[in-house]
């Protein structure tokens, strides 16, 4: 028998190489020196494409269909079929990299002059895509481009405006050279509005609102800070404001465009009020989008013509009635834009009628914005404290929430107020020394009828009621209503109630508990009861309340000669905060009207939050030097101290010599002296005990030129010097920053530093945003004891279109008779 035979069959799979990339295959077709050395290397090529298709080779065929496409490109732009140009075109402006668009940009601009049309658009819409990859190559397009504007094709010049409109937002030169096509965009543009009904252009009635926009566009950038350009479209932008239909969205497309270029450019004053009311048109539109753009675009047109805007006052204040949240926000932004001496009391009527019915998301915004718009252009003091007494009652409907942050499952009020409120109401009521028997009732019939625990109305009332108590009980009557008389054990009870409440926070508990500490000095009986109450608290379980029961338990045992002197009135805090000027006031109107003095106060209570500037206490030396000798004292605005120490040093320019911290042991230099009366962790106040800082002008003489510190990026921050009479070695400095762009400002910081042979005093600034064309202030003074001659570092930040800026700049321009 024979073995069975068997076949074995061995395969062989062999691996094709890897293909070439696009790039090298472009190469080789360049390098090559004839017509057939090319066709060579292309079938070459196609010849390994085809081979690789058919062995299924899936990991290189992206790289393969490319070079298809660029294989089929070829020749493509010389074709005598005008859709294979086209096609060639769109691919070449979609896929072509920098190397090709610059070895290919000359086939572009030669078919931008082509006698199609067709081709002509194609190729302007490549040469578009190829200036976005390589901005360079402007220049070759440049004279094509200036003859598709004689196009009668729209589409062609659709696509010219389109090109030159890139050209000039990416070059200043090219923005220069087309500055001269104004009258020829002009001239197409009115004949777009004059023309009869074109079937091929008409769209709901309007003669081409695609190329019409374009242009509107292109003029806006044109005439943005050119005179001449802008007198010569105004003629135009007026025919188009006043000739375009608007009840159809087409319409309402050009009047936006159009209403954008006459802002945006040196326009006459009629032309912007028929732009500002175009947008008042808008708000009575009833789509909630176009509502929603002409309040968008007035917000930031206030600031150019604020009193065109001012027109349309009650229209805006119905807009936030308005069911879209969107709408309302941005009725609301604009509204407090409008606010000046002149409207304050109807604006914060309406205003405060919103505040009592608006969303928890509106209230804090809402609330601190009428506190400082009340602060700025308040009439009197009565209708300030008014004003800011309903701002704390309207907050009535927040609802109650559990705080997840809260410890010992501690239920927190929903306070939608901001801590300023608070704080400027208090400092208020201590500097309207003649209302302080009229908001201590006012407060206290507010406070009697709360129920619902509300935070920031019982820190306010207690703190009062803790001060002027003796007022309230045993004052004359300052109201008809006051006939029924308050009597101590009303109070007490109340105060029970606001002690043993869940729902108050252990900081509002902490003003309660001091509050009534000073009723004991403020009642004519009834000091039995506080004692009473207050060694309650000794046991708390709360550290924070303990310690202060057990504190405050002392001054009626061991230090009860004492208490009255510890508790006793604290003194009017005087406002550190000052507007100059009237234009400020008026806000888009004439009347002139006495500036209005108001400053935050500073008797926040309890930790400082997070994000807040944290206060130093150490000293600022900045400009270390030959001529420095000593310590620079520099007492910093913030007057809260922080719970813990901070001994590093204030580097506002890092990397310089900053010298060395205070040695352990050694005692800084002394503070502003300070009476505290018992707030709790206020240990230091530059607001209201400015020794002198803000004196009458009387005492101020000497006033030197005005300098300017720094301008850069819209911001824009002068000096104001003068000389104190009575101390010839002091400079009063007043620093004001002035916002120039059209965005506005936040989170604005200044902060200086002298050589160390000087002192440097800083007041809290007037404000930490700059509106459009806002003013920020600050007072600065520099004791100069050796008449050396004055230096500065400063140092700004702030947020802008939600970018943070940082800069410093060396201010050595003082002139002499500032020091000498």
């Amino acid at each position: 028998m024979f073995a069975p035979r068997y076949r074995v069959t061995t395969s062989v799979t062999m691996r094709m190489p890897t293909p070439m990339r696009l790039r090298d295959l472009i190469r080789q077709i360049r390098a090559a020196r004839t017509a057939a050395e090319e066709r060579a290397v292309i079938n070459k090529e196609c010849a390994y494409i085809r081979s690789t298709f058919r062995e299924e080779d899936s990991v290189w065929r992206c790289r393969n269909i490319a070079k298809l496409l660029y294989i089929h490109m070829l020749g493509d732009l010389n074709s005598s079929t005008q859709f294979v140009v086209g096609l060639a075109l769109c691919t070449l402006g979609a896929i072509a990299s920098p190397e090709m668009s610059r070895d290919l940009a000359s086939e572009v601009e030669r078919l931008m002059k082509s006698p199609n049309a067709y081709i002509r658009k194609k190729a302007a819409l490549c040469a578009f895509r190829i200036i976005r990859k390589v901005p360079e190559l402007m220049e070759i397009f440049l004279p094509a481009t200036r003859s598709l504007l004689s196009e009668k094709n729209h589409g062609v010049l659709i696509t010219g405006v389109t090109l030159i409109t890139e050209m000039c937002e990416n070059s200043p030169d090219t923005l220069l050279h087309f500055k001269k096509i104004v009258p020829n965009l002009v001239r197409i543009l009115k004949n777009l509005i004059l023309a009869g009904y074109s079937p091929e252009h008409d769209v709901s009635g309007v003669s081409d609102p695609f190329l019409q926009v374009k242009i509107l566009r292109l003029l806006r950038i044109l005439g943005r800070n050119d005179p001449d350009a802008s007198e010569a479209m105004n003629d135009i932008l007026a025919q188009v404001a006043t000739n375009t239909e608007t009840s159809k969205n087409v319409g309402n497309t050009i009047l936006y465009e159009t209403v954008l270029s006459i802002m945006d450019i040196k326009s006459e004053s009629g032309l912007r009020v028929l732009a500002v009311n175009i947008l008042g048109r808008f708000l009575l539109n009833n789509d909630k989008n176009i509502r929603y753009v002409a309040l968008n675009t007035l917000l930031k047109t206030v600031y150019i013509d604020t009193s065109a805007v001012q027109r349309h006052r009650s229209t805006i204040l119905e807009c936030l009635k308005d069911p879209d949240v969107s709408i309302r926000r941005r009725a609301l932004e604009l509204s407090f834009a409008l606010v000046n001496t002149n409207n304050i009391r109807t604006m914060m009527k309406e205003l405060l009628v919103f505040l009592e019915k608006a969303d928890p998301e509106f209230k804090a915004q809402c609330s601190s914005s009428i506190v400082n718009s009340a602060e700025r252009f308040a009439p009197n003091k009565r209708w300030h404290l008014d004003t800011l007494l309903r701002v704390l009652v309207a907050l009535a409907n927040a609802l109650v929430v559990l705080s997840s942050t809260a410890e010992d499952g501690e239920i927190e009020a929903g306070n939608y107020v901001r801590d300023d409120v608070v704080s400027c109401t208090i400092q208020l009521i201590s500097e309207s020394t003649s209302q302080h028997g009229y908001i201590a009732e006012q407060l206290w019939r507010a406070l009697e009828k709360d129920t619902l625990d509300r935070q920031p109305l019982i820190q306010v009332a207690t703190w009062c009621i803790g001060e002027f108590g003796d007022l309230l009980l045993y004052g004359a009557p300052v109201s008809e209503d006051s006939s029924v008389r308050v009597t101590e054990d009303d109070i007490i009870v109340v105060y029970q109630r606001l002690l043993w409440s869940t729902q108050n926070t252990v900081v509002t508990k902490q003003y309660t508990l001091l509050s009534l500490t000073k009723l004991s000095t403020r009642f004519q009986s009834g000091t039995e009861k506080i004692r009473q109450i207050i060694d309650l608290f000794g046991s708390h379980l709360h550290i924070e309340l303990q310690q202060r029961g057990v504190e405050f338990s002392q001054l009626f045992r061991k230090y009860e000669h004492l208490r009255p002197a510890l508790l006793e009135r604290m003194p009017p805090m005087e406002s550190g905060r000052q507007i100059n000027g009237t234009s400020d006031l008026n806000n888009g109107e004439t009347e002139d009207v006495e500036p209005i003095m108001g400053e935050e106060g500073n008797l926040l209570i309890g930790e400082r939050k997070s994000g807040e500037t944290p206060d130093s206490s150490a000293l600022l030396d900045l400009l270390e030097g030959p001529d420095a000798g000593g310590k620079s004292d520099v007492r910093p605005p913030e007057p809260i101290k922080q719970p813990t120490t901070n001994i590093d040093l204030l580097d506002l320019l890092g990397g310089l010599d900053l010298g060395s911290p205070t040695p352990e042991g050694q005692n800084p230099p002394p503070p502003l002296p300070v009476q505290n009366n018992g707030l709790f962790n206020i240990n230091q106040s530059s607001n209201f005990l400015v020794d002198g800082l803000l004196g009458s002008p009387s005492e101020v003489t000497n006033t030197l030129p005005r300098i300017t510190a720094y301008e850069k990026n819209g911001l824009k921050i002068t000096f104001s010097l003068e000389r104190q009479q009575d101390n010839s070695s002091t400079t009063i400095i007043t620093m004001s920053a002035v916002n120039d762009s059209l965005s506005p400002i936040s989170e604005f910081l200044f902060q200086a530093a002298v050589p160390k042979t000087f002192q440097l005093q800083m007041l809290s600034p007037s404000g930490t945003v700059l509106s459009p064309a806002g003013l920020v202030t600050q007072v600065l003074k520099i004791t100069n004891p050796n008449k050396a001659p004055l230096r500065m570092r400063i140092r700004v930040s702030y947020s802008v279109d939600g970018l943070t800026v940082q800069d410093q700049a060396e201010v050595n321009n003082f002139p002499a008779e500032s020091w000498q």
